[in-house]
C-alpha cells in the first residue's frame, strides 16, 4: 500500500473515466460523506472503455479479460485511488435507536416554539393516516437493505459486490478559472492608480450611484415605519398603513416595491360584534343539536314499547 512509483498519467486518466462513468453512491464513512462505487460494475464498464478496444495501430488493448482489469485496478487500489470497505448491515435495534435520537431533538425545537392551532393539528392526523398506509403498502415490495461501511482489514481489489470508497478527489476545472479569476480581480484593484483617467472616473461614479442607492433604501425602511407609528398613534390602532409593504420581505427586486401601499382599518366595535353574532350561531346551534338528540332518544323508546 505504499509505492515508490507515482501514478501514471494513464492510470490518472483511467481512474477519471471510472468515477465519471460509474455509478457512485454517497455515504457517510468515519463521519465522513464521501463516495463509492460496486467493484463488479466498475469492471463491466471498463470491458466497453475505450481501453478495451485495439488502438489504431493495431496495439494490443490494455484490458482483454475481467482478470486483466482486476489486476490494473488492484494496482490503483495500492497508488490510493481509492480503498476497499467492508459493508455492514444496519440492524433494526440501530434504526430504532437512531429514530428516537432524532424524536428526541425535535421535541426540544418543538418546546421552544408556540402552540399549533387545532386545524393544524388536524393536518397532523391526517398526514399520519397517509404514511401508515403507504407502510402497509410497501410491506408487499421487497425492503432495501440499508448498509454501512467500514474498514475493511485485507486491501486487495475483488471482483463482487465490494464497495470501494473513492480517495482520488479530482478538482473541478471551474474552480481554477475561479481562482484566477480572484486572483486577477485582486491584482487589478491594486493597480487602480495605473488605471485610465476614464476608466477611473467610471467606476467612481458608479461607487457613489451604488451608495446612494443603499442610502435611499435604509431611508425608506425608516420612513415606512415613521408613517405606520404616526397614523397609528393618530388613530389610536385602529388604521394601519404599510408603504412598500414587502421591502423587508423575502421576495425577488421587483417584488419588493409592489404594491406601493398597503391599508388595514380595524374597527374594535365592528370586531365585538361580530364575535357575539358568532357566539350566539354557535349557542342556538348547540341548542338545535341537544333537541335532535332528544327526538331520537324518543324515538327509540316507542320503538322499544312496540316491540
Amino acid at each position: 500500500m505504499n509505492p515508490t512509483t507515482k501514478p501514471t498519467s494513464e492510470e490518472v486518466a483511467v481512474a477519471k473515466w471510472i468515477k465519471s462513468n460509474v455509478l457512485c453512491k454517497k455515504t457517510k464513512f468515519l463521519s465522513h460523506s464521501v463516495e463509492y462505487f460496486t467493484a463488479s460494475k466498475a469492471v463491466d464498464k471498463l470491458l466497453t472503455s475505450p481501453w478495451s478496444s485495439p488502438g489504431k495501430k493495431g496495439e494490443e488493448p490494455l484490458f482483454s479479460t475481467r482478470e486483466s482489469i482486476v489486476q490494473y485496478l488492484d494496482l490503483l487500489l495500492r497508488k490510493k485511488f481509492f480503498h476497499r470497505a467492508r459493508k455492514i448491515p444496519v440492524s433494526e435495534q440501530e434504526l430504532k435507536a437512531r429514530s428516537k435520537k432524532k424524536e428526541k431533538k425535535k421535541e426540544k425545537d418543538d418546546s421552544g416554539k408556540k402552540e399549533k392551532s387545532d386545524g393544524e393539528e388536524e393536518k397532523k392526523g391526517d398526514d399520519g393516516e397517509s404514511s401508515h398506509a403507504e407502510e402497509k403498502k410497501d410491506k408487499g415490495k421487497k425492503e432495501k437493505r440499508k448498509i454501512r461501511l467500514d474498514m475493511h482489514l485485507e486491501q486487495i481489489f475483488v471482483d463482487g459486490n465490494d464497495a470501494y470508497v473513492w480517495i482520488y478527489d479530482p478538482i473541478p476545472y471551474y474552480y481554477w478559472l475561479a481562482g484566477g479569476g480572484v486572483v486577477l480581480a485582486v491584482v487589478a484593484l491594486c493597480l487602480f492608480p495605473l488605471w485610465p483617467p476614464v476608466v477611473r472616473k467610471g467606476v467612481y461614479y458608479l461607487s457613489i450611484g451604488a451608495a446612494g442607492f443603499l442610502m435611499f433604501i435604509f431611508g425608506l425602511a425608516i420612513l415606512r415605519v415613521l408613517v405606520f407609528c404616526l397614523l397609528w398613534l393618530i388613530s389610536l390602532g385602529r388604521h394601519h398603513l404599510w408603504i412598500f409593504p414587502n421591502l423587508t420581505e423575502d421576495v425577488g427586486f421587483f417584488a419588493s416595491f409592489w404594491p406601493l401601499w398597503k391599508y388595514e382599518c380595524r374597527d374594535k366595535e365592528s370586531s365585538t360584534k361580530k364575535n357575539k353574532r358568532n357566539g350566539d350561531k354557535k349557542k342556538s346551534f348547540d341548542e338545535a343539536s341537544d333537541g335532535k338528540v332528544e327526538d331520537n332518544g324518543e324515538e327509540g323508546t316507542q320503538l322499544e314499547n312496540i316491540q
